[in-house]
């Protein structure tokens, strides 16, 4: 499989996974979000970038409970929840935010946990 964007091909694996996390950008980001259904509003921008970031800094993708502490910092406590994020992600964190933010498939799916 592959997305093309702005005239770019970003090959992916089954299931929309990028191959290589190096590849993303944020239009990427875009058009993947819209293939879920999904509104890039300012919180999952929040949560998308701040896989990113993870990433860059840590070479691997955070756990959900980071991201819930990152919530709880930029939106305040009540957005600090599970039940917040599978607002965010209806699929799930592993199966959304890591797929728009460009991220393999996470090997385990546990970061939904």
């Amino acid at each position: 499989m592959a997305h093309e964007v702005d005239g770019k091909i970003f090959e992916t694996d089954e299931e929309g996974f990028l191959l290589d996390p190096h590849d993303w950008n944020e239009s990427l980001a875009q058009h993947i979000a819209l293939g879920e259904k999904l509104d890039l509003d300012e919180s999952r921008w929040a949560v998308v970038r701040y896989v990113r970031e993870h990433f860059e800094s840590h070479g691997q993708v955070p756990e959900a409970r980071y991201i819930l502490k990152e919530l709880g910092k930029r939106f305040g406590k009540e957005k600090a929840t599970r039940k917040f994020l599978y607002q965010l992600f209806p699929y799930g964190y592993g199966q959304q935010a890591c797929k728009i933010a460009g991220m393999r498939k996470p090997r385990k799916l546990m970061l939904d946990v």
